[in-house]
């Protein structure tokens, strides 16, 4: 078949899939139509502002970033969203007689409709009318959105061909699971991004533009601003450039479609050494106690790596934990009590944790029959939580006094932490037996319907109730640091809340296991519910 009889087919067929989900069911219809109407309107609001950029002295750096920006979108819009498009499954295909080369001009071609070219074709068109100054100029603009647009969409689709079979796989549902992890840490480099420019002013930009006019798909902006400066060699570089990573990537899709196309999928199927490894492998399980507790950490540990909902909360929570001090501490604001955030953020882990086991929660309710094998199980599981977060919590601490130089307030900052570490395992242990929730296995959610009020009182209201219980801290360092020879017994707030913190823990765990043995039943149906 030529590529000229199946390029229509394949544009028929993506606005056939596009149709079709819709029919699916209202509320899927009612969520596309709201999303596609918001990303227009946000694409239409952004042309008007890179058109009002037009003169501007740093408009170049402006769209030269907004365009790299772009181009990492759309390279990691396939990992995170791998069942956005049905159509970036080229394994869907493999049964057909179709050669690569036409099947890769198909797919660009049906590629460029929806709503994510039309929203990259706006912001290209915006940010050439914003810096071409011209004729010439906008002539060269007309090529720069065409190869830019091709650019960005033949990187989403080479993407998704190299990594195809890991977004079919186990391990592919894990790493979109984890895409809350990206979207939280962008938001604070984005924030103190936007902090360093509402300080210094749109001149901060100018170096990293400079870098990245030379990184397609940058570079075709770069080479419309090149000609409105008269530099029509370096335009030609920089245009030829992107003309070249075009190429480069179309002859890397071709590729790795040939090779989807041709070879057996054996992404599900773990070699023989492998295999041999995992069940040889128990290193972990000889450096734990014996008996229920190691078990009972081993296994709590292995949800923490294998379990992608779990993975994800613990992922998240690491960095969020290390990039408010820091980043505060980096822009000379922040203050070592901003360490306790680490703890803070860690300690959420232990609420709910008879929900993070879902339905298999039953064959742990078989193996509990007294108030002691509760407070075992209980136990056990905040040791696992603190065989991470105590030596975070304590890297975080230090790293932050490091960069503020605030050495003094580094015992109380510690004992601050551990305090607030200590009030959240026991206010996490109650609230588990008593407010226990279910977590979906499938889709984003982390809470079962009809559960959304159980799943706030626990957080909430046990992250309130770990905030009174360290009152008792809090005041005692308020009191050391007015005081006037205050300063010399500050060194106390490690222990006092180290030991504090350790008692908080006990009392909570001995006041959960009577409740965690009583309610099995209620806990079992609460968190099976999902």
């Amino acid at each position: 078949m030529s590529t000229d009889a199946i390029t229509p087919v394949f544009v028929r067929l993506k606005l056939s899939l596009l149709r079709n989900g819709l029919r699916q069911s209202g509320g899927r219809k009612a969520a596309y139509i709201t999303s596609a109407v918001f990303a227009l309107l946000f694409a239409a609001l952004q042309l008007i502002g890179l058109i009002a950029l037009r003169g501007h002295a740093h408009a170049e750096s402006v769209v030269v970033l907004a365009v790299a920006v772009l181009g990492l979108g759309w390279a990691v819009m396939p990992l995170f969203f791998p069942s956005g498009d049905e159509t970036l499954d080229p394994t869907r295909l493999v049964m057909l007689p179709l050669r690569p080369r036409p099947l890769v001009r198909a797919l660009l071609t049906a590629s460029l409709v929806g709503i994510g070219p039309l929203f990259t074709l706006c912001l290209l068109v915006g940010s050439v009318v914003a810096v071409a100054r011209g004729g010439a100029a906008f002539a060269a603009g007309v090529v720069a959105v065409v190869l830019a647009l091709l650019v960005c969409v033949a990187l989403a689709r080479a993407v998704a061909a190299a990594n195809v079979r890991l977004l079919t796989s186990r391990k592919g549902r894990d790493l979109a699971v984890l895409s809350g992890l990206v979207i939280a840490v962008g938001a604070q480099i984005v924030n103190f991004g936007a902090q360093r420019i509402g300080a210094s002013g749109l001149g901060e930009l100018a170096p990293a533009a400079g870098v990245l006019q030379w990184v397609p798909p940058a570079s075709a902006i770069g080479a419309v601003h090149a000609v409105s400066e008269g530099s029509y060699g370096l335009a030609a570089a920089q245009l030829t450039l992107t003309a070249g990573a075009l190429v480069a990537l179309l002859a890397l899709w071709s590729r790795h479609l040939t090779r989807l196309m041709t070879s057996p999928d054996g992404s599900t199927l773990p070699s023989a050494e492998s295999a041999a490894k995992e069940r040889s492998s128990t290193g972990l399980a000889r450096l734990l106690p014996p008996g229920r507790t190691g078990t009972v950490m081993e296994r709590s540990l292995r949800y923490v790596w294998r379990d992608p909902k779990t993975k994800a909360a613990w992922v998240t929570s690491l960095a969020i934990g290390l990039i408010v001090p820091v980043f505060n501490a980096w822009q000379g604001t922040g203050s070592v009590y901003f360490a306790c955030f680490a703890a803070g953020m860690l300690g959420i882990q232990m609420y709910n944790q008879f929900g993070q086991d879902t339905s298999a929660f039953w064959i742990v309710a078989m193996t509990i029959s007294s108030t002691r094998d509760a407070y075992v199980e209980l136990r056990a599981r905040a040791y696992a939580l603190l065989l991470i977060t105590l030596p975070y919590a304590t890297l975080v601490t230090v790293l932050t006094t490091a960069m503020l130089g605030d050495w003094r307030r580094l015992p109380e900052a510690l004992g601050l932490s551990f305090a607030l570490l200590g009030a959240m395992l026991a206010t996490g242990a109650w609230t588990s037996a008593r407010f226990p929730y279910s977590i979906p296995q499938e889709g984003y959610k982390n809470v079962a319907p009809g559960q959304t009020g159980l799943a706030w009182i626990s957080i909430f209201g046990g992250m309130m109730a770990a905030a009174l219980l360290c009152a008792p801290v809090i005041a005692l360092t308020i009191w050391l640091n007015v005081s006037a020879d205050g300063d010399d017994w500050t060194w106390l707030l490690l222990p006092a809340g180290t030991v504090y913190g350790a008692g908080l823990t006990a009392a909570g765990l001995k006041l959960a296991a009577p409740r965690t043995a009583r309610r099995l039943p209620e806990i079992l149906a609460a968190v099976s519910k999902g």
